[in-house]
């Protein structure tokens, strides 16, 4: 599980942009942000750049509180 529709929503920033800057398309993008499928390892390092955030951000913890 990711966290990039949280973030995107915190900065204000639309998955048509977030799309655009990565080279993907808005579908591909929509599917990260839906997580019905997960960034390969290298694009999500790459969308972490692009949000100008840590890439442990976009992660969520699969540990249980």
């Amino acid at each position: 599980m990711n966290r990039i529709k949280e973030v995107l929503e915190e900065k204000g920033i639309k998955q048509t942009w977030l799309a655009d800057k990565l080279g993907k398309s808005y579908n591909m993008v929509n599917g990260y942000v839906q997580n019905r499928q997960q960034p390969r390892l290298e694009i999500l390092f790459e969308i972490a750049k692009i949000l100008e955030i840590d890439v442990k951000e976009l992660l969520k913890s699969n540990k249980e509180n």
